[in-house]
């Protein structure tokens, strides 16, 4: 089931769902809610100078990714161009608290972005019981348009869902064999982290069985 506006705000006079800062009337939707580009970026680095000389950078999926990036922080009025195929990782203005056992959220990208040539590349679930700023991945899709965009702009949607059975914190924050990663996630602190090193190490090894006798629904 999803929440209307009228469910949605039933749900944020309870306290069971919060936006900081407060939401705006332009960010009512009739069954979602626009969320505001934040003012912090995170730019891909191309190289790296360590003591073997200048070295292109990898990114392996099974390390964290946060050394990966330049982060910036804008101030209010600046702007931000993306070159034609260029790709940044922003912030939500807003931080995000689901604090229902039975919310879940969606996020999705607004089409009148989608319609300038960006691609925000999103259908990320928002888990109940989350807290904190949410990513959003940005990519110019044009080949030789520059696209400006502006923190404050309405960049994405959340759409909020009921589960058919309510979950308690400590339950819905389990990812897997360990906790979720980004919950209480400040605007600084978005890059990509690591998962648990028994998979990491499994994976790389090409070991399938280690990954398989973890059996779902077995011990934790």
């Amino acid at each position: 089931m999803i929440l209307t506006r009228h469910d949605i705000l039933h749900r944020l006079q309870k306290g069971e769902l919060s936006f900081s800062p407060n939401l705006d009337d332009y960010q009512n939707q009739p069954h979602a809610v626009d969320l505001r580009l934040g003012t912090t970026f995170y730019i891909p680095k191309i190289w790296k100078l360590t003591d073997k000389g200048r070295e292109v950078l990898n990114v392996d999926l099974t390390q964290s990714a946060g050394d990966n990036y330049e982060q910036i922080e804008l101030k209010p009025g600046q702007f931000f161009e993306l070159a034609p195929g260029e790709s940044v990782i922003a912030s939500t203005l807003e931080k995000v608290a689901l604090n229902a056992p039975d919310l879940m959220g969606v996020l999705y990208p607004r089409s009148s972005v989608n319609r300038r040539g960006l691609s925000v590349d999103m259908t990320g679930i928002v888990d109940a019981h989350y807290s904190g700023h949410l990513m959003i991945p940005i990519l110019n899709k044009t080949q030789s348009q520059v696209i400006r965009i502006y923190p404050g702009e309405r960049i994405c949607q959340i759409v909020f869902q009921l589960l058919t059975q309510g979950l308690e914190s400590t339950d819905a924050l389990r990812h897997g064999k360990i906790e979720a990663k980004y919950n209480n996630a400040g605007a600084e602190e978005l890059s990509s982290k690591q998962d648990a090193e028994s998979e990491v190490s499994a994976i790389r090894a090409g070991d399938f069985s280690a990954l398989k006798k973890y059996p779902y629904g077995g011990d934790a």
